[in-house]
């Protein structure tokens, strides 16, 4: 068995592991730990626990130490040079007239490294904007093209709902989204209305896609046959008859087990499953 902490280096960033050796160490409290980037601050999120060392990626290194008022100064400090650095490299891409829109500047904890992170229609020959960074900066550069999500996720927005992106706030990883779910969930195939701030199909369409393929309380289609047929509910474009006359399904909530029918007359009513039935019943 392996005692390890989840450790968080960005608000809605990937966790990672560690050993906390012999530190007391509880949710919340910032470390300073090794990574392939170099020395780094970050916050635990996962208690100390124990798990089987096959169950995580080896190797898992140790908790340097835990941070201290002067680190927490330090990546103060750090900041105010993320800053100054993202101006200094806005006016080298300017001038160097290059295609590309730099979205964020990160210094490691020890300083030995600054990562520029861009978008780009396609691929960008920057080697002359690295010799002049690395004159200004005498440090490691690395300039990393990232996708249109991975910009959501670092410059944050309200989404269509009101509330603040989910992947600048809980998301730690990004899971691949189809248009089959907003098929499933009987949601306009418009572009606009089921696209996010990235342009990419939005994120929350998979959190109840769950319900709608393995069934839960909820009936679905195929997936579940044992269903009588009085309680499943009729499908979309069906013709039903009701008790005000015959209309037309236009949509099946099945969260609260009921369709929205359009009327012969033109009106549209919202009925529960059971009111409604089939023309040949």
């Amino acid at each position: 068995m392996l005692t390890i902490v989840g450790v968080r280096f960005k608000k809605a960033g990937k966790i990672y592991y560690f050993q906390p050796e012999q530190l007391e160490l509880s949710v919340g409290d910032g470390v300073i730990v090794e990574t392939a980037r170099g020395v780094e601050y970050g916050t635990v999120v996962i208690g100390p626990k124990e798990v089987f060392e096959d169950s995580v990626v080896a190797p898992v290194k140790p908790v340097i130490r835990q941070a201290t008022s002067k680190d927490l100064k330090q990546i103060e400090k750090n900041k105010e040079r993320e800053e100054k650095a993202f101006e200094i490299c806005l006016e080298k891409i300017e001038k160097r007239k290059l295609p590309m829109k730099l979205i964020n500047v990160e210094y490691t904890f020890d300083m030995n490294k600054i990562i520029f992170f861009f978008t780009a229609d396609g691929r960008i020959d920057f080697r002359e904007l690295v010799k002049d960074l690395a004159t200004i900066f005498r440090t490691r550069i690395e300039l990393r093209q990232v996708g249109v999500r991975d910009e959501a996720k670092v410059l944050n927005g309200i989404g269509a709902c009101g509330r603040s992106l989910c992947c600048s706030n809980f998301l730690g990883d990004f899971t691949p989204v189809s248009i089959r779910m907003a098929k499933d969930q009987n949601l306009s195939l418009n572009p606009t209305k089921i696209s996010g701030v990235c342009g990419r199909l939005m994120c929350c369409l998979n959190y109840e896609d769950d319900l709608y393929k393995k069934g839960g309380d909820l009936y679905v289609k195929k997936e579940r046959p044992q269903v009588p047929q009085e309680v499943a509910p009729p499908g979309i474009g069906k013709d039903v008859v009701t008790d005000e006359g015959v209309g037309k399904v236009l949509k099946v909530n099945h969260h609260k087990h009921t369709v929205k029918v359009q009327l012969e007359a033109g009106r549209t009513i919202d009925l529960k499953w059971s009111e409604v039935a089939l023309p040949d019943e």
